[in-house]
């Protein structure tokens, strides 16, 4: 990233959030959206999942992505429904959203496992804090292609730090682009592969977090409107909503 100078951040980068529950549904409905990954597996019964509209099962042995921004309704087929549930910002589960497990078998029995240290944490301190990377390794093993030891890597923490810097500015893919000396369609595409969204959709989910980072530090609803660059306070809390 050399073609403009990057500012030193106005602030620290957020750490990545992992946060790793067992959850029991029940047959009432649930609907809401996330602004990171939740990754799903199933343990006991079935668990109905619609996601923007594609509808799925999740019963024991079976795994879910849901992606950051993705409205999902939820309620257990027969009552009751138990999942080992991960709350992540890793970028990597972007890669294994739209696919299923490379060994499903594998991760059931890590997650299950997993679910057991949760009974005695303590004495199960390491593996539940390993848990989260080790149940995205167990999902798609990668193996590094030789072209992707030759592809430029782009700094993602560092391009949302010098995004961040320009809200008030009408931002563009080709803007990108250039902060991380690609073209437009290959940035495009990383962003894809990569974050597992659009890069437009990329920095909208970033001046977004950055919205509800200074909301839930005190900030009014004005100012946050203000500095992250929305046309007015009204149009930050229709976002907010949504």
């Amino acid at each position: 990233m050399t073609r403009r100078d990057l500012p030193l951040p106005l602030t620290l980068p957020l750490p990545e959030r992992h946060d790793l529950v067992l959850r029991d549904y029940s047959a009432s409905h649930g609907s809401h959206a996330h602004d990171h990954f939740q990754v799903l597996i199933g343990l006991e019964g079935v668990l109905e999942i619609e996601v923007e509209g594609r509808g799925a099962g999740i019963g024991a042995g079976e795994a879910q992505v849901v992606s950051p921004g993705d409205r999902h309704d939820f309620r257990a087929r027969d009552r009751h429904s138990r999942c080992l549930v991960l709350d992540t910002s890793h970028a990597g589960w972007a890669r294994c959203a739209e696919r299923a497990p490379v060994d499903a078998p594998q991760l059931h029995t890590l997650a299950r496992y997993l679910a057991q240290c949760m009974a005695r944490p303590q004495a199960s301190a390491l593996a539940l804090l390993h848990g989260p990377a080790l149940l995205l390794e167990a999902w798609r093993p990668q193996v590094p292609a030789a072209s992707d030891s030759r592809r430029r890597r782009i700094d993602w923490t560092l391009l949302a730090d010098w995004a961040r810097a320009r809200w008030h500015e009408p931002l563009s893919v080709a803007d990108l682009a250039e902060v991380a000396c690609l073209s437009p369609s290959q940035f495009a595409q990383r962003c894809r592969d990569e974050q597992g969204m659009g890069a437009m959709q990329w920095l909208r989910a970033m001046r977004l977090a950055h919205a509800r980072e200074l909301r839930l530090g005190g900030t009014s609803v004005a100012e946050t409107a203000r500095r992250t660059g929305y046309r007015s306070p009204s149009a930050l809390t229709a976002a907010l909503r949504r």
